[in-house]
């Protein structure tokens, strides 16, 4: 059983940066592929960014492309996701979720794994 666990997430404000992390248990996730997602209030969750197993691989929303940095640490089975220039309309639950797939993926249905979420929230 795959257990992720975020954290990392608070208030910050806005122009702010913040890193959330995405520790895996259970399972070596090193042939996974591995996303960030979030979900604001009243809204479907919706893709942030996704790296491939290797790492070499990444994806961006075109909302935080040039903001936001996705990487990995396979040694450490942790995932990142490093969030700069933050801007109010950030402000959601981020979760991470990893892909037996092994390839980068925007969509939800390609994960198999899921985290509880972490919330951030960016004052104006």
């Amino acid at each position: 059983q795959v257990q992720l666990v975020e954290s990392g997430g608070g208030l910050v404000q806005a122009g702010g940066s913040l890193r959330l992390s995405c520790a895996a248990s259970g399972r070596t996730l090193s042939s996974y592929a591995m996303g960030w997602f979030r979900q604001a209030p009243g809204k479907e969750r919706e893709f942030v960014a996704t790296i491939s197993w290797s790492g070499g691989s990444t994806a961006y929303a075109d909302s935080v492309k040039g903001r936001f940095t996705i990487s990995r640490d396979n040694a450490k089975n942790t995932m990142y996701l490093q969030m700069n220039s933050l801007k109010p309309e950030d402000t959601a639950v981020y979760y991470c979720a990893a892909s037996s797939f092994g390839y980068s993926s925007s969509l939800t249905r390609q994960y198999d794994y899921w985290g509880q979420g972490t919330q951030v929230t960016v004052s104006s």
